[in-house]
């Protein structure tokens, strides 16, 4: 799949033969966002200028816009914690960030595409 980034936010970029128009959705939040280009250029236009409304109007409805999640995940856990969870991805043959995915996709019962 093809994306583009802009502001911390990525689209998808599919090409509608049938309409002749490269169609984008903003990824990774709850919030619909589309728009189309019949360029490259135009695309990335109509993505800068839908995020940049997207962002404005939740200012105005006094909400703040819903930003996808990055990935990156730091934890405060005490030392005896960290020691236990490094023992139990160690039994469990992974790395401990590969164990604590794995616990958290557990624990929020998430299913994950690789």
């Amino acid at each position: 799949m093809n994306t583009m980034t802009y502001r911390g936010y990525t689209a998808s970029m599919t090409f509608d033969a049938d309409d002749k128009i490269i169609v984008g959705r903003v990824l990774g939040i709850a919030d619909i966002v589309v728009f189309h280009g019949e360029s490259v250029a135009e695309f990335e236009t109509h993505f800068h200028q839908a995020v940049d409304d997207y962002v404005t109007a939740c200012e105005a409805l006094g909400s703040p816009p819903e930003k996808p999640a990055s990935g990156r995940l730091m934890l405060r856990v005490s030392p005896s914690v960290h020691a236990a969870a490094l023992k139990a991805a160690a039994r469990s043959g992974v790395s401990l960030n590969k164990w604590a995915e794995q616990a958290l996709q557990a624990a929020s019962r998430v299913r994950v595409r690789a």
